[in-house]
C-alpha cells in the first residue's frame, strides 16, 4: 500500500507527488514494487534490502539519495513471538521523504488523530523527521518492554505451581523477544552515532532531538538487558524448582509403592504351598488381610513421624 502525505496542521494524503512531501509504503506487492522502481526510481537492491526481514539497520549515502534501515519493535500475538523487530527504510531524494515496511507499526505518523501526532506536525526537515521516528521507536521499545515484563511476572506465578514445560516455554518466547530487542538496539545505537558524524549530511540537525533519540535507545537497551539477565537467572532458578518438585513426586510414588508392597509380601508367604499352621482354620484369610493392614498403618505412622510422607 502506498500513501502520499503533505504537512498541513498535521498529515494529510494527497492524490500525487509534491515537494517535500512524504511518501508510506507498507507490505509493498509486485505492482507497488515495481511503481517504487519506475516513479520514484528506488534502486531494486535498495528494495530488495529493505524489504528482508533480517536485514541490519545502517546507513548509505549516494549523490542523489540517502538511505537509512532503523529496525522497529513490533507486536503480533500470532507470530509465536509475541514481539520482535522488521526493518524501517527511510528513503530520502530531492523533493520527497519515502519510508517502506513490511506491516503496519505504531512507529510512523499517521492522518489520523493520535497522541503522537503533536509530535511529527513541526517536522521541517527530513533528517529531523528521522529523528523522531527514533525518538519513538526508543518510546516504543520502553513500552514493550514493560508488556514483556507484565507477561514474565504472570507466567513466573503459574510457574510456582507448575511442574510442566508450558510455562517455560512461554518464558522462552519472552526471552527471544528480548535478544531480538537487544540486538536492534544496538544496531540502531551505532545508525544514531553515524548520522551524529555524518559529514554528507549539510541541513541543520537538531541536537536536542538527537540527544533524546541517543538517550531513548540507551534506556531502552539497559532496560532490555536487566530484563534479560533477570530472565536468564529466573528460568534457571524455576527449572531447578521443577526439578524439584518433580523429585518430591516421585518420593511420594516411592513411599506408595512401598507401602502396597507389605500386603504384597504378606499374601506371597501364606499363599506358598506349604505348612503355615493356618490350612485349616476357617478365620485364617480375615486374620491375613487384618495384619497386612495393620502393618501398612504402622508403616505409614513411622514415615509421617520421620516427616517422609
Amino acid at each position: 500500500m502506498i500513501k502520499i502525505f503533505k504537512t498541513f496542521g498535521g498529515y494529510v494524503e494527497i492524490p500525487k507527488i509534491e515537494k517535500g512531501c512524504w511518501i508510506n509504503v507498507t507490505a509493498p506487492n509486485t505492482s507497488e514494487i515495481q511503481r517504487l522502481k519506475d516513479d520514484f526510481r528506488l534502486p531494486d537492491d535498495v528494495i530488495r534490502d529493505i524489504l528482508d526481514a533480517d536485514e541490519r539497520p545502517r546507513v548509505e549515502f549516494d549523490d542523489d539519495w540517502t538511505l537509512i534501515i532503523m529496525r522497529i519493535p513490533v507486536e503480533n500475538q500470532n507470530n509465536g513471538v509475541p514481539f520482535y523487530t522488521i526493518p524501517l527504510g527511510i528513503f530520502i531524494r530531492n523533493g520527497f521523504t519515502l519510508t517502506i515496511s513490511l506491516q503496519n507499526n505504531e512507529i510512523l505518523p499517521s492522518e489520523q488523530p493520535s497522541p503522537f501526532r503533536d509530535q511529527y506536525q513541526q517536522i521541517t526537515d527530513n533528517y529531523n523527521f528521522i529523528l523522531r521516528l527514533f525518538v519513538r521507536s526508543g518510546s516504543m521499545y520502553l513500552r514493550y518492554l514493560k508488556h514483556i515484563n507484565q507477561q514474565t511476572t504472570a507466567i513466573e506465578q503459574d510457574l510456582e505451581k507448575s511442574i510442566k514445560n508450558r510455562e517455560l516455554n512461554k518464558l522462552l518466547k519472552m526471552e527471544k523477544c528480548l535478544v531480538y530487542f537487544i540486538t536492534s538496539i544496538k544496531a540502531n545505537e551505532i545508525v544514531l552515532a553515524k548520522l551524529r558524524n555524518a559529514k554528507k549530511i549539510t541541513t541543520e540537525i537538531n541536537e536536542d532531538l538527537l540527544e533524546d533519540a541517543i538517550i531513548e535507545n540507551k534506556q531502552a537497551l539497559e532496560m532490555a538487558q536487566i530484563y534479560s539477565d533477570i530472565q536468564s537467572g529466573m528460568m534457571d532458578a524455576f527449572a531447578s524448582v521443577i526439578s524439584n518438585n518433580l523429585n518430591v513426586v516421585m518420593k511420594q510414588l516411592t513411599i506408595v509403592s512401598i507401602l502396597l508392597m507389605i500386603p504384597t509380601l504378606i499374601a506371597s508367604f501364606f499363599g506358598m504351598n506349604v505348612p503355615n499352621l493356618f490350612e485349616n482354620s476357617p478365620g485364617a484369610f480375615w486374620l491375613i488381610v487384618l495384619a497386612s493392614m495393620s502393618l501398612s498403618f504402622m508403616g505409614v505412622v513411622f514415615l509421617r513421624k520421620r516427616h517422609w510422607f
